[in-house]
């Protein structure tokens, strides 16, 4: 369906926006999750809102693997596929997923590390929905809203259970968390509500009359953001921990992500389905002119994988560096610099060098997302220095979108 392509066309964009940002914005926010945020850390709405306009890219990017597979499973059903071969085909195919996290993105993503993120989260739950499917559509979708909705309490349980820090059992299908050089970005169990949805949600589309569909997901879409307001408003349960601490735009938007929050999956898949009611439209009545200027986001829609695979091989190879003592950095490596250069990127003019590499100066307003410790006039930064803030980096990974 073009309005699907559309939409995961959109969301890839802005997914490379923040694959981009973590290559070439040193200010770049990490701060969506307890775990990655400090109390009263200051929030500049320009990088806040660079980085929360990808969270629509995760959400919408699993509940639109759910759909898409579930109309390829009923195409095969009526085309007299074999039960056991369709299995087969969604179980291949999760495996596969899995493996490319640790294969072939986590050497760009984190190198020496593995982080298992959207790839792991989608195909753990195509692995899952080889059973899953045999559900009717009520089913799936209620069991689908009671994991998102009681993510807190069983993540809570889970935490309780374990004495408060999570083991990889837990962190894999509900907390996240990083065991010595694995870092598991996307718990399975929260994105597989999501992908359980989107797949009920696919089925749906199989037999929706297209007159009435628009409305239906624009109504949906309402409702999921009336639950967000709700949510949020109230600051308590449904946020993973991650409260506002005032009433401004950017704390009503400062949702968890890592785990996903109740708060964050209304908020994220009911903004997904304003964009997708208003596809929909466009996709019936829309002149031909407005297909055309829309074709770009139909290819990157329907060749999503292919993309999401090559763009940070890419982004990596554009983001090394040559600093004028010959020395390569690579993309979101730190560079020490003197205080007050703005081009941190590339060594330039007639700056002093320390060890071969900038010194660098951090205010007091520097974001916590960006680790940079402030350096004294004429203090000389030790090898040992620079991989110690490296490391503390790394310490901080978390995962991104597709994402």
């Amino acid at each position: 369906m073009l309005a699907l392509d559309w939409l995961r066309g959109l969301v890839m964009i802005l997914m490379t926006v923040d694959h981009a940002s973590g290559v070439f914005n040193a200010g770049r926010l990490m701060t969506d999750g307890t775990a990655l945020y400090r109390p009263g850390t200051p929030l500049p709405a320009a990088q806040f809102l660079t980085r929360w306009m990808t969270h629509l890219c995760a959400p919408t990017f699993v509940f639109l693997a759910g759909s898409a597979l579930a109309l390829s499973v009923e195409k095969r059903r009526a085309a007299g596929e074999s039960a056991r071969a369709i299995d087969g085909f969604i179980l291949t195919r999760g495996i596969l997923l899995i493996a490319l996290d640790p294969l072939w993105m986590s050497p760009v993503f984190t190198p020496g590390h593995v982080l298992l993120q959207v790839l792991y989260a989608i195909g753990g739950g195509l692995v899952a929905m080889v059973a899953l499917r045999r559900l009717g559509t009520a089913w799936l979708a209620g069991l689908g809203f009671a994991l998102i909705i009681g993510g807190d309490a069983f993540t809570a349980l889970g935490l309780a259970a374990s004495g408060g820090a999570p083991g990889v059992p837990l962190a894999l299908l509900l907390t996240g968390g990083r065991f010595g050089g694995w870092i598991v970005g996307y718990p399975l169990l929260p994105w597989l509500a999501v992908m359980m949805l989107g797949w009920a949600f696919g089925r749906h589309l199989a037999t929706a009359p297209r007159a009435v569909l628009a409305r239906q997901v624009l109504v949906a879409g309402v409702l999921a953001l009336t639950a967000f307001v709700a949510v949020r408003g109230l600051n308590g349960y449904g946020n993973m921990a991650l409260l506002r601490e005032d009433g401004s735009l950017v704390q009503w938007l400062h949702v968890s992500k890592y785990p996903p929050s109740l708060s964050f999956i209304a908020l994220e898949l009911g903004l997904a389905a304003l964009c997708l009611a208003a596809f929909l439209r466009m996709d019936r009545q829309a002149p031909a002119i407005v297909h055309r200027a829309l074709q770009p986001l139909a290819v990157l829609g329907q060749t999503a994988l292919f993309f999401y695979l090559l763009h940070v091989h890419v982004l990596t190879l554009a983001g090394q560096r040559q600093l004028c003592t010959g020395e390569v950095v690579g993309a979101g490596d730190f560079v020490f610099e003197p205080a007050g250069h703005v081009d941190w990127w590339k060594a330039v003019g007639d700056e002093e060098l320390v060890n071969g590499r900038h010194v660098g100066e951090v205010s007091d307003s520097e974001p916590v997302g960006w680790r940079r410790r402030p350096v004294a006039e004429g203090e000389v930064i030790e090898d040992a220095d620079i991989m110690a803030a490296v490391q503390q980096e790394l310490d901080g990974v978390a995962a991104d979108v597709p994402g």
